[in-house]
């Protein structure tokens, strides 16, 4: 007899079972293309925050309007991807940090290590002795220290690290026996007007890379 083609069919459940990796494949495409793009947009933001980085950020001008900064308070800001305090000392601060049991207390008292410009080596370590200006990064392993105001005897103000416990007085010199090894860094700063704090460039006459400090 004549042979018959017998017709062709699928196996039973074949389709069935390819269409859910189908849809477990282009899930996982759809998630990666997702996370590539995301990632493509936070970069330049991640970016944005390193002080190192290359475009405006190195060159960055911050100006501080200093008429509503009343005597004890602190404004924080940011230059370079770095923490900046300003702070507005009082007078009784500003004596705190002139006397001999204090400078005993602490590890570079006057400024030898090369943590400012040339023209905040001095007891304040800033333009003028009411305003302090210091990169609020510690100088241990990078915390950020809390403001603690408070000026008497037994705590005469200043910062604490929360990481290691470094402290750092008013004017950002550490501590002995801290486990940060230099005084906060000073940024170049100048007063444009005695309420106008420009942070990021000199006085006319002073040059102070900032790049070339102790560490940060």
């Amino acid at each position: 007899m004549p042979s018959q083609d017998l017709p062709m069919h699928d196996e039973p459940g074949t389709n069935a079972a390819a269409e859910p990796v189908r849809r477990d494949f282009l899930t996982l495409l759809t998630v990666a293309t997702a996370a590539v793009g995301a990632c493509a947009f936070a970069w330049p933001f991640i970016d944005s925050l390193d002080g190192t980085g290359s475009g405006d950020a190195a060159d960055a001008v911050v100006d501080i309007d200093l008429t509503h900064l009343a005597p004890g308070q602190q404004v924080e800001t940011v230059w370079r991807g770095h923490p900046v305090f300003v702070v507005h000392r009082t007078q009784d601060a500003l004596q705190a940090l002139q006397t001999s049991e204090l400078q005993r207390r602490l590890r570079d008292p006057v400024s030898a290590e090369h943590q400012q410009p040339d023209y905040a080596v001095n007891w304040h370590r800033s333009i003028v002795p009411e305003y302090g200006v210091m990169v609020g990064v510690c100088t241990h392993l990078g915390c950020i220290p809390r403001f603690r105001p408070t000026v008497d005897l037994a705590a005469p103000g200043g910062y604490a690290c929360p990481c290691h416990g470094s402290r750092f007085d008013l004017a950002g010199r550490v501590f002995a026996g801290a486990p940060a090894p230099y005084n906060l860094p000073v940024p170049p700063h100048t007063l444009v007007t005695p309420t106008h704090l420009r942070i990021g460039v000199n006085p006319d006459g002073d040059h102070f890379d900032f790049d070339t400090i102790k560490q940060i």
